[in-house]
Formats: C-alpha cells, structure tokens, sequence
C-alpha cells in the first residue's frame, strides 16, 4: 500500500531512468551496511521448501528470478538476491563497453502495468564486468549472465563477438544466455534465424567448454514476435545441439490493445514492451515450447508476471523457473518476497 502510494504520487512523475538509478543506488547503499544483507535474506528469501527447484545442475531457493536488464554490469546482485529473487540473471553484457542510446529511452505505461524501454546494451563491456564479479565475494545468489552483440559490430561478425564476450564470463557464470531478441540493436533479431543461429550457439558453447572448468548450463532468449512456426524451429535447433534450456520471452515490438493513450505511445516511440501486456503471449509460446521440447529442456518463463496466480500458471503451464522486470517495477521492493511467500501458500 505504501509504495502504490509512492509511486503514485512521486515516482511516476519522474523520468523513469531517474528513478531506477535512485532506487538501484539506494538498494546497493543499504545492502553495504554492516548486517544489512544476513537481515533482509532472513525476512525476504525464500524459505519454504516447497519452492525449491532442482534446474541446470543447479538448487534454486524459489522459481522467481530477476530477468536481465535491470542489472546490466553485476552492481546489485547480492541486495537482489536479499530482496527474496531465487535468482538474479545480469546483463545484457557486450564485449565491448557502449552507452547505450541516448535518453529518454525509458518509459511507463501505467494505465497499462507496461514499460517501453530502448536502453540499447548499456553497459560497462564483458571485461569489466567479468572484473566485478570475480572481485565479488562468492555467495549462495545463482547468478546467470546474459551476453549480446556490441552495436557496431557488424552482423557477419557476431559470432566473434558473442565467443569474446563468452570467454571473459562464462566462467564466471553458473548459467550463460545468449540473447538474440532484444529489438533496440539493429539487426540483432535476424540472428534468431536457425541458420544464422545454429553456427552462433555451437561457437558460444565450444568457448564456454573451453575456458570453464565446468559446464556452463547454455540458454537462448527469444523473442515474443516470432511466428510460431519459427519457435518450433528454435526449439528444434536447442534440441539438436543439446542446449540447457530456452528463456522466453524477451520484449515486444507489437502495441496491440494497449489502454494507454494512442497519442502517448506513438509520442514514446521504438522499444521493446514488457509487463502486463505481454502476459498472453509469453503463456502461449511457454506452453508450445513446453509441448515441443518435453522434458528435455529448462524453460524459464519471462513476461507479464505480476501476481502468484501469474507466477503459478506459468509453472503450471511448464516453466522450470519464472523471471520478472516489470513485475517488480510495479509492485516495489518488497514484491518479490511477497510472490514466493504466495506461491508457497498455495502448495
């Protein structure tokens, strides 16, 4: 009730960008305070045994998980975790250090529960990240990495891109992503194309194998906007190369049946939507992935989760696991302890 109230009548007037790196800085602020961290784990992880998943060679304390894009450069990892995530995925990583596009590129949609965003891979480069989490004291948060292509590298060269990246991460990664659907780098999503695909996934894993002393569970994030005859031919390729699992979905292109005003959206322009809008569709190719891949694959489930009953069909449906963004946009710093402590009531 306190935060509706806060973010109704101070957050949402501030630019959003603004807001995220207050609330970022100030989360990261509290978690550095001597017993800050063993406090909060104690009142907002997830404890019920229930919740429990055993995944990617992996125990997860619960199903929700932080999706990737609100921690881009492994900043918060540990203050996320504390907040009652299962598990914290960051990035989008590039090899290469890059700013982004330029501000605005942030957006609410509230009459919606949406955010439009076209961030562009704002981020620090794999380099310095991998810097940040080797330097990271070793805790009991899974973190998984997210890696994409840097803006200018052209796309023939995506590969090299993707296996740098990998090789500076992946052994810092208890799962590797590879993201090929977010719509704010251009051409990025041709790279979901199973022929263009096929080769780039089979190079990450090659690296992957070769500077981890481990497997590295292998994933890749698709987007909502493909047809469905394309996810089966995604999920058909993550068959045939044996990759660990399949994230989906990353944002939305589409602006179909939004109640915000039409003016308004046409005014934010290109970037990729998420939160409540993208519910329906997200469900729909979880559970055709679900139905082409069997139990062979992790299927982690993105888009349009804000509550238990959200949490719990997508679960239901097939997901192995659960992620949110916007959820938490919306429903404050408290939420995610809320939805695990729900879920765990309906066990």
């Amino acid at each position: 009730m306190f935060y509706r109230l806060l973010f109704d009548l101070v957050l949402r007037r501030l630019p959003a960008e603004l807001v995220h790196k207050i609330s970022f800085g100030a989360l990261t602020a509290l978690i550095a305070i001597p017993g800050a961290r063993p406090l909060m784990r104690s009142l907002f992880a997830p404890k019920d045994p229930g919740l429990r998943v055993r995944a990617l060679g992996l125990d997860f304390p619960g199903p929700l998980g932080l999706a990737a894009g609100f921690d881009k450069e492994a900043k918060g990892i540990d203050a996320f975790g504390a907040l009652g995530f299962g598990f914290v995925e960051i990035g989008t990583v590039t090899a290469q250090a890059q700013p982004g596009n330029p501000a605005p590129r942030l957006f609410r949609l509230p009459a919606d529960r949406a955010i439009v965003n076209r961030m562009g891979f704002n981020n620090d480069g794999a380099s310095v990240v991998a810097a940040r989490l080797r330097k990271r004291r070793r805790s009991d948060v899974i973190v998984g990495v997210n890696i994409g292509k840097t803006k200018i590298v052209p796309e023939d060269q995506a590969v090299h891109d993707y296996v740098a990246s990998t090789r500076q991460l992946a052994p810092l990664a208890d799962y590797l992503v590879v993201n090929v659907s977010s719509p704010n780098t251009p051409g990025l999503r041709n790279l979901q194309a199973v022929d263009v695909l096929g080769p780039l996934l089979a190079e990450v894993r090659k690296a992957a194998d070769e500077v981890s002393p481990r497997r590295v569970p292998l994933l890749v994030k698709i987007a909502p906007d493909l047809a469905d005859e394309d996810i089966d031919a995604v999920a058909d390729l993550a068959l045939e190369l044996r990759l660990d699992g399949i994230i989906a979905t990353n944002t939305t292109i589409g602006r179909e049946d939004l109640a915000s005003d039409r003016f308004e959206v046409e005014k934010i322009g290109a970037g990729g939507l998420s939160g409540a809008p993208l519910k329906e569709r997200s469900l729909q190719v979880l559970r055709r992935l679900r139905e082409r891949v069997g139990d062979s694959l992790v299927l982690i489930s993105v888009g349009g989760i804000e509550t238990a009953a959200d949490a719990a069909e997508r679960l239901a449906a097939g997901a192995t696991l659960i992620q949110a963004y916007t959820g938490m946009i919306y429903g404050g710093p408290l939420w995610p302890s809320r939805i695990h402590r729900r879920l765990a009531g309906r066990r």
